[in-house]
C-alpha cells in the first residue's frame, strides 16, 4: 500500500475516493484559461477618428501660404565644381600603391586646407578593381589610403584629422570587366 499525504493524494489510495477540493481547483483553473482565452480574442470596439475642421474662410494676405525656398546645405569648398578641393579621387597603377605624379597637386590642395581648418575631418576610402582576392584587395586599398594619409600628412594636414577606410573591391566606380572600368575602380575618394 502506497502512503498517502493530505496535501498529495493518490487517485487510487485504498479506495478510498478523492476529495472533492482536491477535484475542484483543477475544474476551477480551467474555468479561468478558458475565460482568459476568450477574454483575449475579443475586439475593441472601433473610435470613430475625429474630423479635421476645416476653415472656410477665404485666404488673406495674412494667412496665405508663403513659399519657402529650399536651398541646398552647402557643406564645404569641395563642393564647388570651380574649387581646386572639388577634385578629391586619387587613381593608381594596377596592383600599386605608388601615387602618380598628377595627383600630387589634389592631395596639397586638401593638405592645405586641412592644415588651415583645424576643425575639418576626412576619410580615406581606398578601392581596387575586381582582380585578386577579397582579402588581398582589402590589404591593397589599406595601403593606397593609407599612401595618401602620409603624404597629405607630410603636406600639413594633422594626423588626427584623417582617417582610412578600404573598400577592397566592394564599391566599384565602373562595374565593367576591362581596363578602362578596373583602372576607374584603382583610387582613394577623399571625403569630408
Amino acid at each position: 500500500m502506497i502512503p498517502s499525504h493530505p496535501r498529495f493524494p493518490t487517485p487510487l489510495s485504498a479506495g478510498r475516493p478523492a476529495p472533492a477540493a482536491s477535484l475542484a481547483a483543477p475544474t476551477v483553473l480551467l474555468a479561468l484559461l478558458g475565460l482568459l482565452a476568450l477574454a483575449g480574442c475579443s475586439t475593441a470596439p472601433e473610435s470613430e477618428a475625429p474630423q479635421p475642421q476645416i476653415d472656410a474662410r477665404p485666404l488673406s494676405q495674412d494667412t496665405a501660404p508663403r513659399s519657402v525656398e529650399v536651398r541646398p546645405t552647402y557643406r564645404g569648398p569641395w563642393e564647388d565644381p570651380s574649387n581646386p578641393l572639388y577634385n578629391r579621387i586619387v587613381y593608381f597603377d594596377y596592383d600599386s600603391s605608388a601615387i602618380k605624379p598628377e595627383y600630387i597637386g589634389v592631395m596639397r590642395n586638401h593638405a592645405a586646407y586641412l592644415g588651415a581648418n583645424s576643425g575639418t575631418r576626412v576619410t580615406l576610402d581606398g578601392n581596387t578593381d575586381e582582380r585578386g582576392t577579397r582579402e588581398y584587395n582589402l590589404a591593397l586599398g589599406d595601403q593606397r589610403a593609407d599612401a595618401v594619409r602620409k603624404f597629405m600628412v607630410a603636406e600639413g594636414a594633422r594626423p588626427d584629422q584623417i582617417a582610412t577606410l578600404s573598400y577592397g573591391e566592394e564599391r566599384p566606380t565602373n562595374p565593367g570587366h576591362n581596363e578602362s572600368a578596373w583602372s576607374q575602380n584603382r583610387r582613394v575618394v577623399i571625403q569630408y
